[in-house]
């Protein structure tokens, strides 16, 4: 019996952000707070190759916490799309998303996630696996009502409009007050769902966006009824104030926050704007440090906006929504981060026992096609070219990844080593060596024809945007410039004539 109540103890140690038992005059409590997460795509955070990258699960367990400090009750749900990035895997990529998959789910968890619903994503390894990691699951056209104060609220899910004007009539009668549709659909057809007539649903959540670069911003739609999105990748939370008043009744959509949210959008457009000249190469030190003391009050500013208490605007139900982008700056929740460290500690090992016991080599190339040699092939002929390299971050790109553990991670391994899964390159983690970095063949492409015999027919001599972005995307490299960062990694031997020394 010890043992049992000892163990207990622990579970509830380390579930220490799960939403509890109702506070001392929680039942009455005149509102309640409402966090969303959706289309996750399975990020645990933000691969850090940019400065102040968003996101990240620790950053989001933290804004639950802080609210669960206060006295209104607050419920996490999750609308989908969160456990995978992609339908489908490869052999090698199946270790590490499923090791991903799991510590999403712990990390939800711990935040005390009230129920979630999913999508296609969630079932890349299949509806058994998903089911496995047993979280509170809301099942197609499913219904959920949970307590929140002294209203419920409903939870839906559905993925066209009858589904969506059903499950939401259900959650009515079953006494929400206030309900929330989880629709699996893009922001276009949550609209169209939305317009349905006598729909009974409060809010309405896109969960599901086209593409994976759809949801790169939040966006919400002032309709009859509101429809929202979320940025993807876990760069956002959504959050919904409930303010109770003193005649209940269907909730609105509190006007009085649209001067706070066109703030809020104010510093969001000077934050873009700060983070591309941040990450321009070769900002000196002292700027870059003013720059981010200038952000970091920004973000402290909109924080305020985004978490003020919201009471109810006269005698009916009201709510407000407001979408809560996870800065680098904000805080992170220790126990979260301490599954995403654990996962990044097993990862890299298993990725690397992968490949040593089931990895392939990358297969030759097609007769009269070059292969990969590395930098040493080049220094012969291009000397004067290296020292520019050398000081460049793609000389530094694999010491990037050593210094947070993440060189065996399969996500970053192709931006940080030459030839990465081409042919005549590299295709196993245990055999990048002498591949390390972003070297003059990620660019020029492979180079063992050119360095037989040198000639500009037989090597990309100036490489366009198309091999830079493939790279510097929207995802790694969000205020990358092809014209503004191309002078910075040319010099003479590099783009640039040597300069001739003449005799006095």
């Amino acid at each position: 019996m010890r043992r049992l109540v000892t163990g207990l103890a622990l579970l509830a140690a380390l579930s220490g952000c799960s939403r509890k038992e109702a506070r001392p005059g929680e039942a009455e409590a005149p509102g309640a707070i409402l966090f969303f997460s959706a289309d996750t795509r399975g990020y645990l955070g933000p691969c850090g190759c940019s400065e102040n990258m968003r996101g990240g699960i620790a950053r989001a367990a933290s804004q639950v916490r802080e609210a669960r400090k206060g006295a209104l009750p607050v419920l996490y749900v999750d609308g989908g799309d969160s456990l995978f990035g992609n339908p489908t895997l490869k052999p090698e990529q199946v270790p590490q998303e499923e090791r991903k998959a799991r510590a999403l789910a712990e990390a939800m968890k711990g935040m005390g996630l009230a129920v979630r619903a999913s999508g296609e994503l969630d079932d890349t390894r299949g509806a058994g696996f998903r089911q496995g990691l047993g979280l509170p699951e809301l099942g197609p056209d499913g219904v959920k009502v949970l307590t929140a104060g002294a209203r419920a609220v409903g939870m839906v899910s559905a993925s066209d409009a009858a589904g969506l004007k059903q499950a939401s009539a259900r959650a009515r009668a079953e006494g929400a007050a206030f309900v929330v549709g989880l629709f699996h659909g893009t922001v276009q057809e949550a609209q169209q769902a939305a317009a349905t007539p006598e729909l009974a649903v409060d809010l309405v959540l896109a969960t599901h966006t086209a593409s994976e670069f759809d949801g790169e911003e939040n966006k919400l739609v002032r309709d009859a009824v509101p429809v929202v999105a979320l940025q993807s990748k876990g760069r956002s939370l959504l959050r919904v104030d409930l303010a109770y008043g003193a005649k209940p009744g269907r909730f609105t959509l509190q006007k009085t926050a649209e001067d706070s949210e066109r703030e809020a959008s104010s510093i969001e457009r000077r934050l873009g704007l700060m983070d591309k000249e941040i990450n321009l190469p070769g900002i000196t030190p002292d700027r870059k440090q003013l720059l981010q003391r200038k952000r970091e009050e920004l973000v402290a500013r909109r924080q305020a906006l985004l978490t003020a208490p919201v009471t109810a605007a006269g005698d009916g139900d009201s709510f407000t929504v407001r979408f809560v982008p996870l800065e680098s700056t904000l805080p992170s929740d220790s126990q979260a981060q301490a599954v995403v460290n654990a996962y990044d500690a097993d990862v890299g090992k298993m990725n690397l026992e992968w490949a040593k016991a089931h990895g392939q080599d990358c297969p030759a190339p097609e007769k009269g096609q070059a292969a990969f040699v590395g930098n040493t092939s080049c220094a012969g002929c291009h000397a004067d070219a290296f020292p520019l390299w050398e000081a460049s971050k793609h000389h530094h790109a694999w010491k990037t990844l050593e210094d947070v553990g993440k060189q065996f991670h399969l996500n970053c391994t192709g931006c940080h080593v030459t030839g990465w899964e081409r042919p005549g390159g590299v295709c196993r983690l245990d055999k990048v060596a002498g591949r390390e970095d972003v070297g003059c063949e990620s660019c020029h492409g492979p180079g063992s024809l050119h360095a037989e015999e040198p000639s500009a027919d037989n090597i990309t001599a100036h490489p366009g945007q198309d091999v830079c972005i493939t790279c510097h995307n929207r995802e790694n490299s969000p205020h990358f410039d092809f014209a503004t960062y191309v002078p910075k990694i040319l010099g003479p031997g590099h783009g640039q004539p040597l300069e001739v020394k003449r005799k006095p």
